[in-house]
């Protein structure tokens, strides 16, 4: 079962087929909705060489990017074996 835990956002690393995904709209809407007290989900992400790559939540990880924050919650997913 995953463990929800905190992330720091400086140490996610985006891939560029997934920024390609950004809608700017979405993040400020998330971002406005953050600031209202609205509940976000949680980001996913795997470990990479010295840090995390996304997975899952580029819309969050953006707008707590916005809003200065320094850390994320999000779930570590194990790679899989094939």
């Amino acid at each position: 079962m995953l463990q929800k835990q905190k992330f720091k956002i400086n140490e996610i690393y985006v891939p560029v087929k997934k920024m390609k995904e950004l809608d700017p709209l979405k993040v400020t809407e998330i971002a406005e909705g953050i600031l209202e007290g609205k509940n976000i989900l949680p980001i996913r992400v795997r470990s990479g060489d010295k840090r995390y790559v996304l997975i899952k939540g580029l819309h969050t990880l953006e707008a707590l990017k916005a809003l200065g924050e320094e850390e994320i919650e999000g779930f570590l997913t194990r790679a899989q074996l094939h």
